[in-house]
């Protein structure tokens, strides 16, 4: 090989030797297009339209360059760098005072251009406008006025990607015109469906479409059935409509599949090599009573230091997903595309195939498994001294329950205690350790915000028969001191070896909201502390004074709907809200890709190498957009789910309080239901009613009547609409 290899080589020299021209024409064969940035800066510096033929002169590309520079030329105008004006000139979009952004539709028919600029309002998009466009589609558009509110209003000037080619929805029959009309409500368009592209589907029926022609000002969008999902009220149908509205990926390529039936059924020899042995170690998983896929187990030992100290050793070992789930392979990639596994009530879809999730990944007791740990030595304050990582081979020795714990914990005599006797000393340590742990979390002014979950409870036919509170016990939180004490561990061993990630980063208040809240705290006598720059610790210390007063849970919802909400980025800005000043997320590889890419990092670290999974902005913009996709459609299955309970409680009374003030109307959530629905301000009484966005009222201009977030209220369920998940109430 090496000597064929030197053949080459002497040819290519000899070729050059023969060929006075050779380096010059590789060199510019090897030249690469011209980039963006030159386009731009020489289409700026001509400072008027070009067409693609004084460009391509100008940049001073050779023939067989030309098609690459008119694709890079399509690429920039479908990402909106430049345009064509109509003599098909070539324009630089930043200078013609044109605004980029995506399209966010509303379901009565208008819409805005959300700008993808920091610099100004989104601009208002009239139904004329909105005809030409749907809910997703990214455009170019220009200032064209203001509305009657004020607000910018734009006009559509070219439509750079269109945000649909596929959708779900119900088929309708009316008049001799068969439609599809979208389940996302946002989309207002009705999509015709030619009697030959129907394909056996009934009018009601829910069917996922293929656009055949998008929506113009002069003609509506025709669309092909591609699928009939089913009837409306079909059991799981919420789901299935919710999978496709959201584009969530269900279904698990061939690839993987074939991937997965290489890999082996159990923990062989070959995969312990390098690995510490800590089977003799009785580590535990604890989890919910419904829970299948176990991703963490923990133990505890009182240690004594040399110097006679007290202190802990708190394990927790984390399943070593990366093992088998390998950078660019087809189980990495669906994992990337998915982000994280997404939990609708009674089904998951997982991030990985069963096999993993529920099996080799999955800390099964009384099994080997392979595991990533964090070895900590936590001080008697509940500061953690000191940490290492190291990949493990281990065995749980239980799979406990958060019930089965808390029993343990209240009755050492108990059954739970008793069944679990080898056990319960370590689970003591770890509820000591807990203990400490929290004041420690106390000492750094985490917010602690108490918030109600809840849970549906369905019978075998799938009915939901109640809707419960779950109560969080001291076998919750001891889990949860556990992992934050882990992840914190994790973000703390890769900045300090340098090495980038994924942090998990929550900003304080922005300026607005800051200034919002104290003007809302004001009229309470109350103030933050921390001035322009608030403290986690500053929101903790108000709680607590507010925690006894009968509008302390009106004063903690306007403090929480005060913060950011939390993303993924590789720029570290701390966490807010548990007051960390670098926190990422490293306990959960099996539902969640930024887990996975924390541990192929530290395994990195730990062999002295470097871990590169591409851009990691891009990566924590796309972890962050499918975590917000999975809550929008948990979202709407359990609205959904809800209404569905709700429509034969119509004309039933409840007591509950108002959980959001808007111009239309207040939201109240039932007591006993736990479900919310609207009273519209037509409802309120003979009055006219002004919203006010900082006290978060409603107050009638005539009778001074108030309604105000956390008011408590006694409704009517006067009216259930399952096609768009509404629920309306009266007073009662």
């Amino acid at each position: 090989m090496n000597q064929r290899k030197n053949r080459t080589t002497r040819g290519a020299s000899r070729r050059a030797g023969r060929d006075p021209n050779y380096e010059r024409e590789s060199a510019r064969y090897a030249r690469p297009v011209a980039s963006r940035e030159h386009i731009l800066q020489t289409l700026s510096r001509e400072g008027v339209p070009v067409t693609e033929g004084d460009l391509i002169r100008l940049l001073d590309v050779a023939a067989q360059d030309h098609d690459a520079v008119s694709k890079r030329l399509a690429a920039m105008e479908r990402d909106g760098e430049v345009i064509r004006n109509r003599r098909g000139a070539i324009c630089v979009v930043a200078k013609l005072d044109l605004l980029r952004g995506r399209v966010q539709g509303h379901p009565d028919g208008f819409g805005f251009l959300v700008r993808d600029d920091d610099g100004g309002p989104d601009l208002f998009l009239g139904p004329r406008e909105m005809r030409g466009l749907m809910h997703g589609d990214r455009a170019v558009a220009r200032i064209s006025g203001t509305d009657r509110r004020g607000r910018p209003e734009g006009k559509i000037v070219e439509v750079l990607e269109r945000g649909h080619q596929r959708l779900v929805g119900r088929l309708r029959h009316e008049h001799g015109i068969t439609f599809v009309t979208a389940e996302d409500k946002r989309i207002a368009h009705e999509f015709l469906v030619p009697p030959e592209a129907v394909g056996g589907a009934k009018p009601g029926q829910v069917v996922s479409v293929e656009v055949v022609a998008q929506p113009s000002k002069h003609a509506q969008p025709v669309a092909r059935v591609a699928e009939v999902l089913g009837n409306y009220a079909d059991p799981g149908m919420e789901i299935e409509i919710a999978l496709r509205k959201h584009d969530l990926p269900h279904a698990f390529s061939r690839a993987v599949e074939q991937l997965c039936e290489r890999i082996p059924d159990r923990v062989t020899t070959e995969d312990r090599e390098g690995r510490a042995d800590l089977t003799p170690l009785p580590l535990v998983t604890i989890d919910g009573e419904s829970a299948k896929d176990f991703d963490d187990a923990v133990y505890c030992e009182a240690a004594r230091s040399r110097g006679g100290g007290g202190g802990w050793r708190l394990v927790v070992a984390i399943a070593d997903v990366s093992h088998y789930v390998k950078h660019g392979d087809a189980l990495d990639r669906e994992a990337r595309e998915r982000g994280n596994s997404v939990y609708f009530p009674r089904r998951v879809i997982p991030m990985l195939p069963e096999k993993l999730s529920n099996g080799l990944c999955s800390l099964n007791p009384d099994v080997p498994r392979l595991a990533v740990v964090c070895d900590m030595q936590v001080g008697a304050d509940g500061d953690i001294a000191s940490y290492k990582f190291y990949p493990a081979v281990f065995r749980s020795h239980a799979r406990l329950t958060y019930t089965e714990v808390a029993a343990m914990l209240e009755d050492g005599e108990g059954a739970a205690a008793r069944r679990h006797a080898a056990l319960l000393p370590s689970i003591r340590e770890l509820h000591r350790l807990y203990k400490l742990l929290a004041r420690a979390r106390g000492r750094r002014g985490a917010i602690d915000f108490e918030t109600i979950e809840t849970e549906m409870i369905f019978d075998d036919k799938g009915k939901i028969t109640r809707i419960v509170p779950v109560k969080r016990n001291d076998a919750h939180r001891v889990i949860e001191e556990c992992m934050l004490a882990a992840n914190v561990c994790a973000s703390d061993f890769l900045r300090a070896n340098g090495h980038p990630m994924l942090y998990r980063i929550h900003e304080g208040p922005t300026p607005e909201k800051l200034a919002a809240l104290r003007e809302f705290l004001k009229g309470f006598g109350l103030q933050l502390g921390g001035g322009n720059s608030p403290h986690a610790s500053d929101y903790a210390k108000l709680l607590e004074r507010a925690r006894d007063r009968p509008d302390a849970q009106l004063i903690q919802t306007v403090m929480l709907r005060s913060l950011q909400q939390a993303v993924y980025s590789p720029d570290n800005v701390g966490h807010f809200g548990l007051a960390y000043e670098s926190y990422t997320h490293f306990t959960s590889p099996i539902r969640r890709y930024p887990d996975l890419l924390v541990h192929r990092a530290i395994k990195a670290v730990l062999r002295s190498q470097r871990y590169d999974p591409g851009e990691w902005h891009q990566l924590g913009a796309h972890c962050s957009m499918t975590e917000r996709r999975a809550d929008d459609a948990t979202r709407d299955v359990v609205s959904w789910l809800k209404c569905y309970y709700m429509k034969d409680r119509v004309g039933e009374s409840f007591d509950g309080s108002i959980s959001g003030v808007t111009a239309f109307g207040i939201f109240v959530a039932l007591d006993t239901v736990y479900v919310e629905g609207l009273v519209h301000v037509s409802e309120l009484g003979a009055d006219y009613y002004h919203f006010d966005g900082a006290k978060h009222h409603l107050m009638g201009e005539r009778t001074r009547k108030r309604f105000r977030l956390g008011d408590r209220l006694r409704v009517k369920v006067v009216r259930v609409d399952l096609d768009t998940s509404r629920i309306d109430f009266t007073l009662a």
